[in-house]
């Protein structure tokens, strides 16, 4: 994804392949004109996330093979929808954010600070923050 950015600047990384992750299952979290949901936030998936998501009607634990979804556990990463983030944010339950796999575009709805407040532990490392 050479021409997309992540909210840091930078160019945006891969989120995960194990899971496949990604509107397009390619890894990667960007936005697409084809995509309503917005899947450009890479999450680092929790317990109460998941819990929360299933309760708001989106089961992310139940493997769906037929729609190629192998069901998620607390650690995976994931391109987690835009409005889901914020509604959980919301409510004290979003996930932790790889802002180096999270598309810029993101920064339209959810300011950078914000972010930075939920950054993976990988994020804080390589941000010295």
């Amino acid at each position: 994804m050479e021409s997309e950015r992540n909210v840091l600047g930078g160019e945006l990384a891969r989120c995960s392949m194990d899971p496949e992750t990604g509107f397009m299952r390619d890894g990667y979290c960007y936005p697409l004109q084809r995509d309503p949901g917005r899947h450009e936030i890479c999450a680092v998936m929790t317990a109460e996330f998941l819990e929360y998501s299933k309760a708001q009607g989106n089961d992310l634990v139940t493997p769906r093979p037929e729609l190629n979804f192998p069901g998620l556990d607390p650690g995976d990463r994931w391109c987690v929808c835009v409005p889901r983030w914020i509604e959980a944010h919301e409510a004290g339950r979003a996930p932790p954010v790889n802002l180096d796999a999270t598309s810029e575009d993101v920064l339209e709805d959810v300011d950078l600070e914000t972010l930075r407040e939920y950054a993976a532990d990988s994020d804080v490392d390589a941000t010295g923050e």
